[in-house]
């Protein structure tokens, strides 16, 4: 994540934010860190810091924020969340930067795939005969091969 340049600051990012699901108690953290402390992405790497992000956010660097693929490290586990003694929604705001993202065009390359799949496949993951074929020995019902529901789903947008 770097140094942080106010330079790059936009002064309205934070209103944006707030007047979103997840974000509207964005400006109540004071900063205590109880939300890196349980972090379990925090403990493995420790460029990950929702502390970091949200004081990032808190700053308007709202164009660093999406560009970087740290807010894709979330795990989205609530640790954060349920720890902050001031009720911030630490893992919606984090889905909320995330959507921002996708919409701003700065996703990694991993979730266009994803998204690609989904839009044409209606799954991440296709399901084809030989699937069924292993569920069938294992005693379990077969799935439908087809997730045209899904597919409508992206063609109304």
């Amino acid at each position: 994540m770097g140094t942080i340049d106010l330079e790059r600051s936009d002064p309205d990012f934070v209103k944006e934010l707030a007047r979103q699901p997840g974000g509207e108690s964005i400006s109540a953290c004071f900063a205590c860190r109880s939300c890196v402390a349980g972090c379990p992405i925090s403990a493995i790497n420790r460029e990950f810091s929702p502390a970091k992000i949200i004081r990032m956010v808190l700053y308007g660097l709202k164009e660093e924020i999406l560009k970087n693929d740290f807010i894709w490290l979330c795990s989205t586990c609530y640790t954060c969340q349920e720890r902050c003694p001031q009720g911030v929604s630490i893992t919606e705001l984090m889905t909320l930067l995330k959507n921002m993202a996708v919409k701003e065009g700065y996703a990694p390359a991993g979730i266009w795939t994803q998204m690609k799949l989904v839009k044409g496949e209606g799954r991440i993951y296709p399901i084809d005969d030989f699937d069924n074929k292993k569920r069938d020995k294992a005693g379990l019902p077969r799935l439908s091969t087809s997730c045209g529901e899904i597919k409508e789903l992206f063609q109304q947008e």
